[in-house]
């Protein structure tokens, strides 16, 4: 595992700010993503404050121990290859929970019961942004199931789009799809901007494919 100390501190606001967010009913009413109050009351910092609340202990739990595990290797990725360091990480992680909450916002501005909150919008980011480079690592689905990560993105922007549209789990499928996305899309374009001359190991690394993943 890679020295990762801005993942860790990622990880802590989470967890603290969490906590506050189980206690205190006030603080949650005031932080959550809520777009009736977004659009008529301009109170944008609902777009990250939400993102660093969770329903309960697993939800929690399950976004940190993502989070954990990849967003150690990006962290090492951007500063070991310079593509903007810490300030570049940070970025994609914020950014992420801007984007991944506007199709809910737009959708719901309207809607004055509907709020979310969650981590997973940036998390998504955060793997996605993983396997730009390394595609074919393997991904342990639920602890057992071995696969590529390159599958597992296939897989998982499918079952968000089928999900998303069917919207009746309480789980906001929107949010991991826009959140994954965007961060392959940002990676790819820090990539781009940095060091392009990445490009071709990425693209050599694609031509070795690997359904189960490489160690």
């Amino acid at each position: 595992m890679q020295h990762a100390p801005v993942t860790i501190i990622l990880i802590a606001i989470n967890v603290v700010f969490s906590m506050i967010g189980f206690s205190s009913k006030e603080i949650l009413a005031r932080t959550i993503l809520w777009p009736y109050y977004i659009k008529r009351k301009n109170e944008y910092h609902r777009f990250v404050t939400s993102g660093f609340l969770h329903a309960d202990y697993m939800h929690l739990f399950f976004n940190m121990f993502t989070l954990y595990f990849f967003g150690s290797n990006v962290e090492w990725a951007f500063n070991h290859f310079q593509l903007g360091g810490t300030s570049a990480y940070v970025g994609l992680y914020l950014g992420a929970l801007i984007v991944s909450d506007l199709p809910s916002y737009f959708k719901h501005q309207d809607n004055f019961g509907y709020r979310a909150l969650g981590a997973s919008g940036a998390v998504s980011a955060v793997v996605f942004a993983s396997i730009v480079f390394n595609p074919w690592g393997s991904i342990y689905l639920y602890g057992a199931i071995k696969i590529s990560a390159a599958v597992y993105a296939v897989l998982f922007i499918l079952y968000c789009v089928y999900m998303g549209k069917k919207g009746n789990d309480h789980i906001n499928h929107d949010a991991h799809l826009w959140g994954a996305l965007f961060g392959f899309v940002c990676t790819l374009i820090l990539v781009g901007i940095h060091q392009p001359e990445l490009f071709q190991g990425i693209l050599e690394e694609l031509k070795r494919p690997s359904l189960f993943g490489r160690e």
